[in-house]
């Protein structure tokens, strides 16, 4: 699948049925941070989170109900962040859906960047920084 470089947010939501019309919410911090703004026209894709076929497998392995919340991101991937408070270590923190964590060292409270997942664990992921000041 290819991804426009206009792309301007990324998150995971439920689509949900409310008075006749179904919803899709966009989460707070995608308007807080600049990315798309109250009232604007954005193209939105949907994608299937199970890839499509009739059972929901990852790796081989089925997914049920008991696994609980798999992590939001992937090794690989990228992302728009906000480094919102340090570590312990003093390592930049963003957060993204669901609270999930991820670590990116070398930045500080108020950075946007681009980073580059680099390291996944089921509460916790690590990035790199590809591009500073986005």
């Amino acid at each position: 699948m290819e991804i426009s470089e206009k792309l301007l947010c990324l998150f995971s939501a439920d689509v949900r049925e409310e008075d006749g019309e179904y919803v899709v919410e966009v989460p707070r911090r995608e308007v807080e941070t600049g990315s798309i703004e109250p009232g604007g026209t954005y193209r939105v894709a949907l994608i299937e989170r199970g890839g499509g076929g009739e059972s929901d497998e990852r790796d081989g392995a089925s997914a049920s109900a008991g696994d609980g919340p798999q992590p939001p991101v992937e090794p690989g991937e990228m992302r728009y962040v906000e480094i919102e408070d340090l570590g312990k270590q003093g390592d930049g923190i963003a957060r993204v859906e669901r609270g999930y964590v991820i670590i990116v060292p070398d930045t500080e409270v108020g950075e946007r960047v681009k980073i580059e997942v680099t390291e996944v664990k089921s509460n916790f992921a690590v990035g790199e920084v590809i591009d500073e000041d986005v």
